[in-house]
């Protein structure tokens, strides 16, 4: 499919998904569905091909964290800002952020 094809089908303009193609854009989880569907392909092998998500984690059980993570993007109710901000409290809790110390908690926590 060309360009102009593949914009056609998902419903976003021409020149939007030309700077996408180029690396000039990043597009929201909102045009990455809509390409998703434009193409007939499953959003979760989008989010693999655009990189977001390794080949190698589809199809592994539900608690993995591209699970997790791919709930977050698909979720059409959230807005850009607040998938960053889930996921990077997600990594934050599951260890993928800063390192943190082997404490154990303290009380209250």
């Amino acid at each position: 499919m060309s360009v102009r094809q593949v914009a056609k089908a998902a419903g976003i303009s021409n020149p939007y998904l030309s700077q996408i193609e180029r690396g000039l854009r990043k597009p929201s989880a909102e045009i990455l569905q809509q390409l998703a569907k434009g193409l007939r392909i499953s959003a979760e092998q989008l989010y693999i091909r655009a990189g977001i998500l390794d080949d190698s984690s589809a199809g592994a059980p539900v608690d993995q964290p591209y699970d997790v993570t791919l709930a977050i993007m698909a979720d059409e109710r959230l807005t850009d800002r607040q998938r960053r901000a889930l996921l990077d409290v997600y990594r934050s809790f599951v260890g993928e952020g800063p390192d943190e110390p082997d404490s154990p908690e303290t009380p209250g926590d």
